[in-house]
């Protein structure tokens, strides 16, 4: 999902601390040396980086724009391969077989047996196509705001992962506590009465 879409579900974060400068060459080095991997063709299950928001299925940031105004637009994009369990378990079992009619023997010992599964696993996971996720990022440097388009727990996790790694600076999700402490100039004796308040009740029995 998002920022284009006619509905959108959006995360905000408060990007805590500086950024080295020269900014934009900071930027620029993390994406690209954090850019997502292809993992098709290879038994990686897994891969998560940046992509370009113009063209996030041609991660490539040397031929992409990726300042709007006072704005730094890229996407996380999360690639996945799902193994179906009774496929696995077919293959399992003829693998299996083939190795006793060879050796002529009845049984598998246990680390032969691991070693046939993750042949199996491996075998699978060059042929199968990765799924993709693409999620778009919206950096406000100026405010040190950053917009995640997505709720999803997952997600919000590996980007604030892979920020960190690429940039150096922690992302603060934002609700009305972390608004108040980062945005309002409150002194530490205010955020630790903050940090005490209790919610009210405003509806009567």
């Amino acid at each position: 999902m998002g920022f284009l879409s006619a509905s959108v579900a959006v995360t905000r974060y408060a990007v805590n601390g500086e950024i080295a400068e020269p900014f934009m060459e900071t930027v620029a080095k993390g994406l690209s040396a954090n850019v997502i991997q292809e993992i098709n063709g290879d038994p990686q299950k897994r891969s998560v980086g940046w992509a370009p928001f113009d063209k996030p299925y041609t991660p490539d940031f040397s031929a992409a724009s990726f300042v709007v105004a006072d704005t730094v637009v890229f996407c996380l994009r999360i690639d996945k391969k799902s193994l179906p369990a009774g496929t696995v378990k077919k293959m399992y079992a003829a693998e299996v077989d083939r190795r006793l009619r060879e050796s002529g023997r009845e049984f598998l010992s246990k680390d032969e047996k691991k070693e046939v599964k993750e042949h199996v696993e491996n075998v699978l996971l060059i042929r199968m196509p990765s799924v993709p996720a693409v999620y778009d990022v919206l950096w406000k440097y100026g405010e040190q705001r950053l917009y995640f388009f997505s709720t999803q727990k997952a997600a919000k996790d590996e980007l604030e992962t892979l920020f960190y790694k690429s940039f150096g600076a922690p992302l603060i999700p934002l609700f009305p506590f972390t608004t108040a402490e980062t945005s309002c100039g409150l002194t530490d004796a205010q955020i630790d009465s903050l940090a005490q308040a209790a919610p009210s009740t405003f509806a009567t029995e």
